[in-house]
This record gives C-alpha cells, structure tokens and sequence, in this order.
C-alpha cells in the first residue's frame, strides 16, 4: 500500500500555485471592470507593434519579412552576446581566440552580404 500523506506538501503546494496564478490573472481583470477603467475604443483595438490586423481569419497570409527581422536581430543579438565575454577573455584565449571569432565574423558577414544581395534587407 502507498502512503499518500508523503504526497500532501506537492499538493498544498500545487494549490497554492494556483489559486495566485488565477489571482494574478483575474482579480486585475475583475477591479478594472468594476472601476470602470475597461473602455475599449477602436484605438485601444487597433493592432500595434505587429503591422498587420490581429482579429482576422488567421489562415490569412501576411507578409513574411516580419519574421526575416527578427531572424535577423536575432542573429545579429546573438553576435553582440558572443563579442563582449570574448573581448574580456582575449588575454586568456591568446591568438586561438582571435582567430576563432574573426571565422565567426567573417561567417556572420558572408551571410549578412548574401541577405543584402537577395534583397531581405529591402522594406518595400
């Protein structure tokens, strides 16, 4: 026979997980309405920060460049993440360093090039 009690601690536990989860989501749902400060007009409804209608028929096709510069920020993000602990490390790393970033570089700035060229930089 299994001894549940050993159990009772995930369970208060996991409870208590929920109730503030819930809390956290619907009691500030719950004071704005009955504040008064839920007064949606069509420019709080507008779409923002995206570019495209968020309440449409979502098998609508929208324009894929959105998602080419983030890829690309992404990219060019991780660049920068990678550049600082190299540049403090360099005194460590000695030439083995250098040269492993300036291949990392130089492999960043070929695929830059190929982008520019495909014209993926290019907003129309």
């Amino acid at each position: 026979m299994v001894d549940l009690e050993q159990y009772l601690p995930i369970l208060i536990f996991l409870f208590i997980a929920v109730a503030l989860s819930a809390a956290f989501v619907f009691l500030p749902m719950g004071v704005s309405r009955l504040t008064g400060t839920h007064n949606p007009d069509a420019e709080k409804l507008s779409e923002y920060e995206c570019g495209f209608p968020a309440f449409e028929e979502p098998r609508s096709q929208f324009d894929v460049r959105f998602y080419l510069v983030a890829l690309l920020f992404i990219v060019f993000d991780l660049e920068a993440a990678f550049l600082f602990p190299w540049a403090v490390s360099l005194q460590f790393t000695g030439w083995e360093g250098w040269i492993g970033m300036m291949v990392f570089l130089t492999i960043l700035a070929i695929g830059l090039a190929y982008e520019w060229k495909k014209g993926a930089l290019e907003w129309e």
